[in-house]
C-alpha cells in the first residue's frame, strides 16, 4: 500500500477518470492482497485528498498547445 496514494495521486493530477483500490481493517492479516490494500482507517482522508486534486485539476480550462 505505500505506493498506493503517491501513485493515485499521479493519477489524478494528469487528469485519471478513476481509481479501482482495495482497503482492508488490517492489511498485514488479510487473505489476499493485503500489500496493496489501504489501510480502512486511512481511506476517508485518502478519499479527501484525492478528490481535492480531482476538483483542482478539473479547475483548470483546457491549453491550447497548437499555437
Amino acid at each position: 500500500a505505500s505506493s498506493t496514494s503517491p501513485l493515485a495521486r499521479a493519477g489524478m493530477a494528469v487528469g485519471l477518470a478513476g481509481l479501482f483500490l482495495e482497503s482492508h481493517p488490517d492489511p498485514a492479516n488479510a487473505k489476499c492482497d493485503g500489500p496493496s490494500a489501504l489501510p480502512l482507517a486511512k481511506l476517508e482522508q485518502f478519499l479527501t485528498q484525492i478528490k481535492a486534486i480531482d476538483d483542482l485539476v478539473k479547475s483548470f480550462d483546457e491549453l491550447d498547445t497548437e499555437n
